[in-house]
């Protein structure tokens, strides 16, 4: 018979040995990697420790001093991260390339260009002895894994097919400057602002980049505490989720660290020690980016060839700072900077160099405070660590046990002499100079103030008649507003009713433009049928950026439309140019006002900026506005690195495509780029009632249950125990010492 034939048992034990061969690959490469989580190990530690697993893989480490605790906090992240780690701190120092090729070779002449790997050398001299004991200590944990882990490294070294080298003090400074460098890079916007200037009207140009709105929530990412007087418990309950780009691991790593009076648990960043934010026993705290202005650009008149540039009528010569970028299959290329006295010649845009002045690269005496917030009593204790904080500048939303609330900036920003920093500044003279920054006691805070609300939403906290000069990609004030809003409107909140508002994606904003929208459409309606459906879909919409709906993408859609009719009538052949956060405060306060010398018809503006945004989204979703899916027009992709782009299997790696809810002005903040990145909720009357979910999970590893078990929690919207007090232990490792 057929199936009894010769040629059908070949390819049967063909199969079945192929079978067995990528079975027997995946558990070499990708199995056999996963951490040791039970059981027992020696390290060279002073006593015994204990790393307690919860059911989310979270590590609750125990251990007799603080030097050890961060030890193995060092040993456990590059268990479960080290291969991001080993990316981070690479794509700081520029040294992507190296490993994946000419692919990398763009963003590792950026990283040379801002000398990130120099400034880290540099900061590693200037360190102080405190931040040089912790970031030690954390090296030789991440060094005890790679040394007891060579022969089974995560899956990405294999298919990269590299060694990482020894984990330094100077690449726990990498990764730190990489997340600085995330949330202070501004140039472009000096630039493209440039660019619209000279080829508009200034005052129309200026008009589009306004610092402030004239209706901040003061004090000035999501933060917010709440007092006593608002709360079920009596006791302040705070919240927080930073936003960040979209990524897959997740750019937190959730841990508890306890150790004699240090007992804290929250998140940390791969590559750094500490927790960064989370609580203790006695305090809560959690961040957004401040959003202050700390780079400046400056037109040189230098020489390329010989580094000879203009200063006062004098010359001078630059420094040349040679390196050599390795490109993996290729031979090293050579990259050389001039080192200015502003800082490196950066950019070369139409023909003219520009250097770039950055704070990151001025910090005189680099600490660390984080140890010491992890382990302040009070608010003075706090601050008087925060004091230390260089930056990225922040702001630091704060509650305690005793009942009271507060809010900090914090961060080295610059002290601005005779400009604003919002358009590039002429190098060969003195006009726009830094006398050092501004001083801690006078940045924006608050304590127990009156209203029992604290709100911070990326909003520019800065008093309008604020002693030094402001600048800032500072966001308008909606989400902000609808935080206050939403706390306000009732009282007795208990901590699982934060997550509502984490949740919420109400767009006062985006509602206001459909309002309008419908207005002018009454008033000259077009006979489209897709324009009567798109103003059918408007009038009736409640605001709420949901998926598997069409309103929010046709008012979307709408709010693009206007951006680039407003930037066209300020710089004709420049519109392409606009990207101001504070954009949708221009439009509404355009369309309120209605100034002369704008538009000729403001109704005639919305009625075809509708019809555009239409055209737009006919071409993306068919001509049936009504089942348009705005889920679908902001769906979400988180893509591994290196594990994504693998045939067939790649997709186990990644997240997604699934459709998304919330815009730029909601609360619950998405973009295609960005959005929550953790959400945390902690209750100063019982810890143990605090929540925490990051968007995917704690793992690295592809085949890890902790990999992405937390993503279907963070997509609908619910959380998980942020363990304290009472940890449920799923996997107990014990470590001796040596």
């Amino acid at each position: 018979m057929l199936f009894n034939t010769p040629l059908l048992r070949a390819i049967n034990l063909s199969i079945a040995v192929l079978l067995v061969a990528l079975v027997g690959a995946a558990y070499w490469l990708a199995w056999r990697p996963l951490p040791q989580t039970s059981g027992e190990i020696v390290a060279p530690i002073a006593a015994r420790a204990t790393v307690v697993r919860d059911a989310l893989g979270v590590p609750h480490i125990s251990a007799s001093s603080w030097e050890d605790a961060i030890f193995l906090q060092g040993y456990v992240t590059a268990q479960d991260r080290m291969w991001q780690m080993d990316a981070l701190r690479r794509l700081a120092a520029g040294e992507l390339a190296e490993v994946v090729g000419p692919s990398a070779l763009n963003q590792d002449q950026e990283s040379r260009r801002l000398r990130l790997s120099r400034i880290a050398q540099a900061q590693a001299r200037t360190l102080a002895p405190e931040a040089k004991t912790i970031f030690a200590a954390y090296a030789r944990g991440v060094n005890y894994y790679l040394e007891t882990h060579r022969s089974n490294l995560p899956l990405e070294f294999t298919l990269l097919n590299y060694q990482p080298r020894p984990w330094r003090i100077e690449d726990t400074l990498l990764a730190g400057l990489q997340m600085y460098r995330m949330l202070t890079t501004s140039w472009p916007e000096e630039i493209r602002k440039l660019h619209m200037l000279e080829k508009g009207d200034k005052e129309k140009v200026e008009f589009l980049y306004p610092t402030r709105t004239g209706t901040e929530v003061a004090p000035g990412s999501n933060a917010w505490a709440i007092s006593g007087t608002h709360t079920a418990s009596g006791k302040p309950i705070l919240a927080g989720d930073p936003h960040l780009d979209w990524s897959i691991p997740s750019p937190w790593y959730l841990v508890h660290l306890k150790a004699g009076d240090l007992d804290v648990t929250g998140a940390s960043l791969p590559g750094v020690p500490a927790v960064i934010l989370g609580h203790n026993r006695r305090v809560a705290w959690s961040v957004t980016n401040l959003e202050f202005d700390v780079q400046d650009l400056y037109k040189e008149q230098i020489n390329a060839q010989t580094g000879r540039y203009q200063v006062n009528g004098q010359t001078r010569q630059a420094a040349l700072e040679r390196d050599w970028i390795g490109v993996k299959g290729q031979k090293p290329l050579q990259s050389d900077t001039w080192l200015t006295a502003h800082g490196p010649v950066f950019l070369n845009d139409e023909g003219q160099n520009y250097s770039l002045r950055w704070a990151a690269a001025e910090i005189a005496k680099m600490e660390f405070p984080f140890l010491a917030m992890d382990r302040a009593r009070n608010w003075e204790e706090f601050n008087q660590a925060l004091r230390r904080y260089s930056g990225p500048g922040q702001n630091f939303v704060y509650a305690d046990v005793d009942g009271n609330i507060g809010y900090h900036a914090a961060g080295l920003l610059p002290n601005r002499q005779g400009c604003r920093g919002d358009v590039p500044a002429d190098g060969s003279t003195n006009s726009c100079e830094w006398s050092g920054a501004i001083p801690y006691d006078d940045l924006p805070q608050v304590f127990n103030p009156q209203s029992g609300i604290i709100a911070s939403a990326n909003q520019d906290p800065f008093p309008e008649k604020y002693r030094y000069p402001v600048n800032g990609g500072f966001a308008p004030p909606y989400r902000a507003r609808e935080i206050r809003n939403l706390l306000s409107q009732r009282e007795k909140w208990k901590p699982e009713d934060m997550l509502g508002v984490q949740k919420d994606v109400y767009s006062d904003y985006l509602s206001s433009l459909a309002r309008q929208a419908v207005q002018a459409w009454d008033k000259q309606p077009n006979s489209s049928a897709q324009m009567r459906a798109a103003a059918d879909v408007l009038r009736t919409w409640n605001g709420q950026t949901e998926k598997k709906t069409a309103a929010p993408m046709v008012a979307a859609l709408l709010d693009t439309e206007l951006r680039q009719a407003a930037a066209k009538a300020a710089a004709p052949g420049a519109e392409g140019e606009y990207a101001a956060r504070m954009a949708p405060v221009v439009i509404e306060r355009l369309l309120r006002e209605r100034p002369a010398g704008w538009f000729k018809n403001y109704d005639e503006l919305l009625v075809n900026s509708l019809a555009a945004a239409v055209g737009a989204g006919e071409k993306m979703q068919g001509s049936n506005v009504a089942a348009w899916d705005y889920g679908q027009w902001i769906e979400l992709r988180l893509v591994h690195p290196v594990g994504g782009q693998l045939p067939v299997i790649g997709r186990y790696f990644n997240i997604g495509p699934v459709p998304m809810s919330g815009s730029s002005s909601s609360i619950k903040q998405t973009t295609q780029r960005l959005g929550p990145s953790l959400r945390m909720v902690i209750d100063l009357a019982n810890l143990d009632q605090s929540q925490a979910n990051i968007v995917s999970g704690e793992s690295g590893h592809v085949l890890s249950k902790h990999y992405k078990d937390q993503w279907g929690s963070y997509y609908g919207g619910t959380s998980f125990p942020m363990q304290f007090d009472k940890v449920k232990a799923k996997d107990t490792l014990v470590v001796n010492p040596q």
